[in-house]
């Protein structure tokens, strides 16, 4: 895998040994900055990334020039192997969680520009998260969340609700704040 854009453009990471999530691929993350550049510019902002997983999302942001990136992440290993390569890569905008993305969201009182999360596509509550995040007023006015999730779910029932676009069997669903 590799860093698409910005400062840190091409430069390569992989996931940890035994990593049993599925990366965002380089296609998808691809046509997700493609969208967000359209709309956002990106140094500056502060973003979530929940669910971390193997960090591509995080690094992209903060090779983009994004101010502050928090990647959120239960598992131990793959948040030993965030750090390590966030250090390796010199990207110090990042600062990785070692926490249940639920609990922290529930106890957090941080806001930011833009969250995005990709969590297992078989997770209970997966269907939950918009509601936590707009209930709590966690974005910024004018920011957006993106939740990657399968074709087995729609989240058009939500009010911030905007588009979805999909990518062989990712979809990215975007909800706009005012």
């Amino acid at each position: 895998m590799r860093i698409i854009s910005g400062t840190h453009k091409g430069r390569r990471f992989n996931p940890p040994k035994g990593f049993k999530g599925r990366p965002t691929t380089d296609v998808a993350r691809e046509s997700l900055f493609n969208i967000l550049s359209n709309t956002y510019q990106i140094n500056d902002l502060v973003i979530f990334d929940l669910f971390a997983g193997s960090g591509g999302i995080s690094y992209e942001f903060a090779s983009r020039g994004a101010e502050k990136v928090l990647s959120i992440e239960k598992s131990f290993p793959v948040f030993k192997h965030l750090i390590k390569t966030v250090n390796d890569i010199d990207l110090n905008q990042i600062h990785v969680i070692k926490k249940d993305v639920f609990a922290w969201l529930k106890n957090t009182e941080e806001k930011a520009d833009i969250i995005f999360a990709d969590p297992p596509f078989d997770l209970d509550g997966i269907q939950e998260l918009p509601k936590i995040i707009f209930e709590k007023k966690m974005i910024n006015s004018g920011g957006c969340f993106i939740l990657e999730h399968s074709a087995d779910f729609s989240f058009d029932e939500y009010e911030e609700y905007d588009f979805s676009k999909k990518y062989g069997s990712v979809n990215f669903s975007f909800f706009f704040v005012d």
